[in-house]
């Protein structure tokens, strides 16, 4: 008995414990904990800190903007530990740097030291200068769900007013970090003077301003007591229309007050227009559900709203969440005959990539456990159809606790380990079967079996995660991307390392009780004996072995030969699910806004033929145009 070693002893500590099966449902349960709570995105998310820093020199050209505040400021920024890149934009009245930090580096910690850099420098900033602006930037600000509100019956300034109320409600999720809205018109007051008219009231457009400003202010005046009770005294109030703006006194002409109506025409309502969103239909617009009653023919005003999710989110869950606040607030923020078409929304397809990953994980899992059940038989298959999944939930458990999402790197790791990390279990039950043939039925033949493949299967195992964990040092941005994958492998032989000395045996000792003993391992089963015809004639003659080894050769040459013919597609990851094109029309400079967004409309009026497009949109003044095209477009398209 002190001749067992280390894997022998854990086999009997567990082969009789009550524990073992306990443990078996305690990590199949944290597995399922995992895939619960574990956030489902589409890629890994690469943590690269980047910090816009706005600076305004107002009536500096570009070149004095250069030599007084990019140059000086990048000398100060190349001084912070960590920085990789410093980018700067120099244009006349202002300056825009965009420092960029080693992939890894943390955000917070990198902030600090940018901020702390640039206030022990406030003194030396030349005058004129504004103080800088900090905005740090992250993949997270990326909008995971965008949604266009349309309509053909209300402009795009009633429409802007319908997204930003949807948008404050959105916003009241504690997952969601910002929403933004693009197209249709700001609510503007414009006051538009009367030359002749100032020049009758002898007043100009400065003191017009000046009354303005000194107008719109709330100043807290103190309070006063009486009746037991306390008022706060406010002074002044906001101007909230056009009639407050009238009402202004702006001077005094002959002994008389002039109003702001008496020297100006006064229009509350949408600004003029600097940017323009259509909505079209396209030919599969059955399939988005819109009403059959707005025409394919036309293109209607339309504003969009994205959203985007705060860190360590479920993607998934927020863009659901928001889809239900979206038909919640139908009939109060949103009228009966307003649209909101989703255009995108990166939750659902980050969820339907984690769902079909899950389920090729399944697949191999069952394809693994059948192919154990025709090689060794039923008895040995339900070992490993235990020892599997507990090596999975455990290894998506270390997954969720080291802060990796469910994504399709994370999971293709998994699929990728099944085929390596079932190796332990096999090797243990198979061992554990021949000494149960051979010998007697009961614990210590079990533990005396496991031993014996012990440390070759410890050797093995190690051998493997060596090969696995130099790809976890990789730099760069492929580093963080791949790395779930070394982790995740390693992780999962670790384990099932582990479950084929504790659980394996266990089971064995469960299921392959009722097997015939008093054999010496020597009968052969029919696979052997399949196995044993084809080898023999090929070990016997020379001949037939070298021909095995020329259409061996020959298939392999075919199978290269199909990647330069592109009979098959190379691809490490899946194909993309996105269903969405977008075409960039870049007009050249001075062209007006209307120019373009005629010639957007030309391309849309082609879209409404392409049977695949459900529906589209149009950003024109947005330095894009894009177009989104439906479910049912095909990958190629």
């Amino acid at each position: 008995m002190n001749r067992i070693g280390i894997s022998g002893r854990i086999a009997k500590a567990f082969i009789r414990s009550k524990l073992t099966p306990l443990i078996v449902i305690a990590a199949l349960l944290s597995g399922i904990f995992a895939v619960i709570v574990t956030p489902r995105e589409e890629e890994p998310q690469i943590i690269v800190p980047m910090i816009d820093i706005m600076v305004s020199f107002p009536g500096a050209s570009a070149k004095e903007v250069e030599s007084r505040v990019s140059r000086p400021m990048e000398k100060l920024l190349w001084e912070i530990k960590g920085v990789e890149y410093v980018y700067s934009i120099a244009r006349p009245g202002m300056n825009l740097t965009i420092v960029r930090f080693y992939v890894g580096e943390n955000m917070e910690d990198s902030i600090v030291k940018l901020y702390n850099k640039l206030m022990s420098h406030y003194d030396i900033i030349p005058p004129g200068v504004s103080q800088p602006i900090v905005k740090p930037r992250s993949i997270d600000d990326v909008p995971i769900a965008t949604f266009t509100v349309w309509s053909g019956r209300y402009s795009g300034y009633e429409l802007r007013r319908i997204a930003l109320g949807v948008c404050d409600e959105i916003k009241k999720d504690k997952d969601v970090s910002e929403t933004s809205v693009i197209g249709g018109q700001r609510r503007q007051v414009r006051i538009i003077l009367d030359p002749a008219r100032l020049r009758a009231y002898n007043i100009s457009s400065f003191q017009i301003i000046s009354s303005l400003q000194k107008a719109n202010f709330v100043l807290p005046s103190g309070a006063f007591s009486t009746g037991n009770r306390e008022y706060l005294v406010d002074t002044g109030q906001f101007l909230r229309n056009s009639s407050d703006a009238g009402a202004v006194v702006v001077g005094v002409s002959e002994g008389r007050s002039v109003y702001l109506r008496d020297v100006a025409s006064i229009k509350d309502g949408p600004e003029e227009p600097s940017n323009y969103v259509f909505m079209g239909l396209g030919p599969a617009v059955a399939a988005k559900g819109v009403d059959q009653k707005f025409s394919r023919a036309k293109e209607y005003e339309a504003v969009t709203f994205t959203i985007s999710k705060k860190k360590g989110a479920n993607a998934s869950i927020v863009a659901a969440g928001a889809l239900k606040k979206i038909a919640a607030l139908r009939g109060t923020y949103i009228p009966s005959d307003v649209q909101i078409t989703t255009t995108r929304n990166y939750g659902e397809t980050a969820k339907e990539k984690s769902d079909e990953l899950l389920e090729h994980l399944l697949i191999a899992s069952l394809s693994v456990i059948i192919l154990i059940a025709l090689a060794l038989g039923w008895r040995e298959s339900i070992v490993v159809a235990v020892a599997v999944p507990v090596t999975l939930a455990l290894t998506l458990l270390v997954n969720y606790l080291y802060g990796y999402t469910l994504n399709r790197v994370t999971l293709f790791a998994l699929i990728f380990s099944i085929g390596i990390l079932v190796d332990d279990a096999i090797v243990v039950v198979e061992n554990i079967h021949r000494h149960f043939r051979m010998h007697k039925i009961d614990s210590l033949t079990a533990a005396l079996a496991v031993d014996e493949v012990g440390n070759p299967t410890i050797l093995a195992t190690f051998t493997v995660i060596a090969a696995l964990l130099p790809m976890a040092f990789v730099t760069g941005l492929m580093g963080p991307y791949m790395r779930p994958i070394p982790v995740g492998a390693s992780a999962a032989m670790i384990f099932s390392l582990l479950i084929a000395f504790i659980v394996s045996p266990w089971m064995s000792y469960k299921v392959l009780r009722r097997i015939e003993t008093g054999g010496h391992g020597e009968e052969k089963t029919g696979l052997e004996r399949i196995y044993e015809a084809v080898l023999g004639p090929l070990i016997d003659n020379r001949r037939r072995r070298i021909a095995a080894l020329g259409a061996v050769l020959g298939l392999l040459a075919l199978a290269l030969l199909m990647i330069p013919f592109k009979v098959v597609k190379l691809k490490m990851l899946p194909f993309d699910n996105k269903s969405e094109v977008q075409v960039i029309i870049d007009m050249p400079e001075g062209v007006s806004l209307e120019k373009s967004a005629s010639l957007a409309g030309e391309v849309g009026e082609y879209l409404k033929t392409v049977n695949e497009v459900t529906d589209y949109q149009s950003y024109i003044g947005t330095r894009s145009e894009e177009r989104r095209v439906g479910k049912e477009c095909s990958e190629g398209w």
